[in-house]
């Protein structure tokens, strides 16, 4: 965190096909050793696997999966007089949709046997019908801050 002045958010420009924002934070993540034109390749890539596999639009399919994944709290470390507790907060938007985004590429990275593409669409389209295991990643953040709830008092 900056002491002198607040930081401005950087404007994102819209991807060329589907002119949606998150599209383009989601290539940026993706990305891997700086190829930002394989990682847009790959994402198109499952978009038409997903328009060929669920007859919809990928794009609403992309933002489905996207905000079923967002975890609205999760657990943080806090010490208090020599010993750790597990500290439920809530989650901020950014950071939800960020956590969302690197759990369905992380698991679709998991996925063996297919190319990217086709394993990114496949886990986009278990996270929009509330499956896969993004969502069981979401499922157990969740578990895991209701399991610490007593010690929510020590949040600040």
């Amino acid at each position: 965190m900056p002491r002198r002045r607040d930081i401005k958010k950087r404007i994102l420009q819209k991807d060329p096909i589907y002119g949606s924002e998150v599209i383009t934070k989601f290539i940026s993540r993706m990305m891997h050793r700086g190829k930002k034109n394989s990682s847009a390749s790959i994402i198109y890539g499952a978009m038409e696997f997903l328009k060929e596999k669920a007859k919809k639009d990928p794009l609403e399919i992309f933002l489905k999966a996207i905000s079923n994944v967002k975890p609205l709290v999760e657990v943080k470390s806090r010490r208090v007089g020599g010993s750790t507790y597990q500290v439920p907060v809530e989650i901020k938007p950014e950071r939800q949709e960020a956590l969302a985004m690197r759990w369905i590429i992380s698991y679709a990275r998991e996925r063996k046997g297919k190319s990217m593409s086709q394993s990114l669409s496949e886990e986009l389209l278990d996270a929009a019908n509330n499956q896969g295991a993004s969502i069981k990643k979401k499922e157990d953040t969740h578990k895991m801050a209701e399991a610490n709830k007593a010690f929510a008092h020590y949040r600040w």
